[in-house]
């Protein structure tokens, strides 16, 4: 971005005066929470992208294999859930990993109507290739911002999720049930 955007974004919106009575003031985007953990993920994944390049693999599809890497077989539903992937979104993903090898897919004799997904050999191969190369960069991360800050942005990390787990109202108050806890 160039800086002079930036310091636009920063400064908040043009002819705020004159709209402020008619509209709820927003925080600066600079300022905005999604925006700035986007932010964050675009740094983090910056550093990776070239690994998953080098295995030809999105970020999606790396995401479903190091989530199948950790599992012997998973259902479709299970594996959205974990991927934080919309089940259209993995349908092509899981049919291009299909293609190339790196995973199979068996139907789940629980539930005819299911399939149970799980990492090839080769997948595991691939996992294994790009997953030294990602702890590289790992404790290249760790070296630069410490293992301490890491620990605490994780810990936050989980922390905030726990805490925003249920949905807010639109007025900002907890929903009826998140209040009964």
């Amino acid at each position: 971005m160039r800086e002079k955007d930036n310091e636009a974004l920063s400064s908040g919106p043009a002819g705020q005066e004159s709209d402020s009575r008619n509209r709820a003031r927003l925080r600066n985007v600079s300022r905005s929470l999604p925006v700035a953990l986007l932010r964050t993920r675009e740094a983090v994944m910056r550093q990776f992208r070239p690994v998953l390049r080098s295995v030809d693999l999105t970020e999606q599809q790396w995401r479903v294999l190091r989530a199948l890497d950790s599992v012997p077989e998973i259902d479709a539903t299970g594996l959205a859930m974990a991927t934080f992937l919309l089940p259209p979104s993995l349908s092509r993903i899981l049919r291009d990993l299909e293609k190339r090898h790196l995973i199979s897919r068996r139907p789940d004799p629980a539930d005819l109507r299911a399939w149970l997904i799980s990492l090839t050999p080769e997948g595991k191969k691939v996992v294994d290739a790009a997953g030294v190369r990602a702890e590289t960069i790992y404790a290249a991360i760790t070296d630069r911002i410490g293992q301490e800050r890491l620990d605490t942005l994780m810990q936050l990390l989980r922390d905030i999720e726990q805490d925003l787990n249920v949905p807010l109202l639109d007025d900002g108050t907890e929903t009826a049930a998140s209040q009964k806890k």
